[in-house]
């Protein structure tokens, strides 16, 4: 993991806000629920909650994957994210020793 361009992907208030609906989708995206969660949750979802640009959304995703801190499943034509929970526990490994 590199830590420069973790702490880069963390640095943004949507980023961070987006991870943090990630922790509980269930809550924070009630409309996905017939589609279930197991995939994460879709772009769409994420980018409406947002109000941001879907190309805007795409790009923070993008970033918050090169950092690890989320993956991406495809199907079909629709990507789903989700928090790469192993991801945190290392962060938490780094700020507690390296840090």
């Amino acid at each position: 993991m590199d830590q420069v361009e973790l702490f880069k992907a963390l640095s943004n208030k949507t980023r961070l806000q987006i991870l943090q609906w990630l922790k509980d989708p269930e809550n924070n995206f009630p409309e996905q629920a017939e589609y279930g969660y197991d995939n994460g949750v879709c772009v769409g979802q994420i980018q409406k909650k947002a109000g941001l640009t879907q190309s805007t959304v795409s790009e923070y995703l993008s970033l918050l994957q090169r950092a690890g801190m989320v993956k991406a499943t495809r199907v079909g034509q629709w990507t789903y994210y989700q928090r790469n929970e192993e991801a945190f526990n290392s962060l938490i490994q780094l700020i507690k020793k390296d840090i």
